[in-house]
């Protein structure tokens, strides 16, 4: 019983989390319209898991579909300038986002980037530190008020404190609406436009009607209004008392807008970055954080691993570098993403000839990379379909190719939030696992969506429970600390 007892311990059951199980064949057009506009993750064969290149896969032009790390940093880094983002991917961005750096191409892009690169450099981020900290506090009190065996929505509860978090440290005066409208009308906005039009696939102009499009247009209203809402209340700020104005992305967005040359944005631009910031600043980290949270508690060995490690490090003085020492805690976040990827799908199309593993690219060829796809690879993973955080750990992540775990993108147009996101996800998570025990809902069938972000379909209802060797941090004391 004991040599049982200690294989067990050594060697823990493989947990495989829910994934749709790829296609036997590579889907015929009208199979692959209908299911992109079900579930586009449905959509992927069992080729495209086993080879490193695959042609075709849409009903018109030429398509590549590329999971090899050295074609992915040819076209991402190597030869980026022959890569553009391709309309398809433009037209998904275009409600409200098209002036913003997600859409941006050429000098506007280049321009935008180095106005908004130094609010997310490392150092600077390590500044938010605190406040992500105290809207985790805040989750953690109103969990505690809810009563132990209560059932929670973590998925919506991801949202409220990512939300919380970009008003904590991008947007510091808040938003002018309830933060829930916000984030019922971003859940609104995301699963409107993440739902492919067949006329998109079919190349059909911009001019004709798009559903979706029509169904968005209250929802940007809403968000337009808060953004000129927000714009007009720290522009009279800066007017009348600029020593007073935080130094967060807003203020220094507007001291852009107000520069002249080159560097100089526009009124559209800042609209945009500031919308593109609410979107991605929360729904790409709250779905990670949502995953996280299943996964562990699906996982006896790595829930009892990330306990141990935040009772132990948390009850250290506390410090900015405090997310550098969650190690294993940053692995679980890693691990999440690498099964459940923020991007749903990296695109371009060529503008010159060139060519990929042997494979011909001509002008307007589409080259799609899925980081779902890339991250299960079988040529690329060992137990691509394992939950096993030991892969970000020591030797193991130094082995991983930079272009085979892409969460954030690669090259030029590598996610500038990154840094940002996963420190706020390391800490939060570390937060609750150190207050709180959750389990799923019995019952309750998880299954990713794919609606521009990876979400769990349905929602995430969990049974939490206070970890009664751990009572409620004060917030304010936590603050204190980390801001000594």
């Amino acid at each position: 019983m004991r040599e049982a007892s200690e294989h067990a311990r050594r060697f823990p059951p493989e947990y495989r989390p829910p994934a749709p199980k790829p296609q036997a064949h590579l889907l015929r057009p009208l199979a692959l319209i209908r299911t992109l506009k079900r579930n586009p993750l449905e959509c992927w064969a069992a080729a495209h898991f086993e080879q490193p290149i695959v042609s075709g896969g849409l009903p018109i032009g030429h398509v590549l579909l590329v999971h090899e790390p050295r074609a992915i940093r040819h076209v991402l880094l190597d030869n980026a300038a022959n890569y553009r983002k391709d309309h398809l991917q433009r037209r998904v961005l275009s409600a409200g986002l098209n002036d913003g750096l997600l859409s941006a191409e050429g000098e506007q892009w280049r321009a935008q980037r180095r106005v908004l690169a130094p609010m997310f450099a490392h150092r600077t981020v390590m500044d938010f530190m605190p406040a992500m900290m105290s809207a985790a506090d805040t989750l953690i009190a109103r969990w505690s008020a809810t009563g132990d065996g209560s059932t929670i929505d973590v998925a919506a509860e991801m949202a409220k404190v990512t939300l919380d978090v970009v008003e904590r440290t991008i947007f510091s005066d808040g938003f002018g609406s309830d933060a829930e409208d916000i984030r019922v009308a971003m859940a609104v906005y995301f699963n409107t436009i993440g739902r492919i039009s067949p006329l998109d696939l079919l190349g059909v102009p911009d001019f004709i009607p798009r559903l979706s499009r029509l169904r968005v247009r209250s929802t940007l209203k809403f968000f337009e209004a808060e953004v000129d809402r927000v714009i007009s209340a720290r522009r009279r700020l800066l007017s009348e008392r600029p020593d007073r104005a935080p130094n967060d992305l807003l203020t220094h967005l507007l001291e852009a807008m107000e520069t002249d040359g080159r560097d100089g944005l526009t009124e559209a631009e800042v609209r945009s970055n500031i919308l593109t910031f609410i979107a991605a600043g929360h729904e790409t980290t709250a779905n990670t954080l949502s995953w996280a949270l299943f996964l562990l508690s699906q996982s006896q060995q790595w829930r009892a691993r990330i306990e141990a490690e935040v009772d132990r490090e948390l009850a250290r003085p506390a410090s900015k570098g405090i997310a550098d020492r969650l190690v294993e805690t940053r692995a679980v976040i890693e691990e999440t993403i690498r099964l459940y990827p923020p991007i749903a799908a990296i695109s371009r199309v060529a503008i010159g000839d060139d060519e990929l593993n042997g494979e011909p690219v001509r002008p307007g060829s589409l080259i799609v990379i899925s980081p779902y796809v890339l991250h299960r690879h079988r040529l690329l993973w060992d137990r691509p379909d394992v939950f096993d955080p030991q892969r970000f750990l020591g030797s193991g992540a130094a082995a991983i190719d930079r272009f085979a775990y892409l969460p954030f993108g690669a090259g030029p147009r590598k996610c500038i939030g990154s840094t940002f996101a996963l420190q706020e996800a390391t800490l939060v998570l570390a937060m609750i696992v150190k207050h709180f025990s959750f389990q799923l809902r019995p019952g309750h069938e998880v299954w990713p969506l794919l609606r521009v972000t990876l979400r769990p379909a349905n929602g995430l209802p969990m049974i939490v429970t206070k970890r009664t060797n751990h009572p409620v941090r004060d917030g304010a004391g936590s603050r204190q600390m980390l801001t000594s």
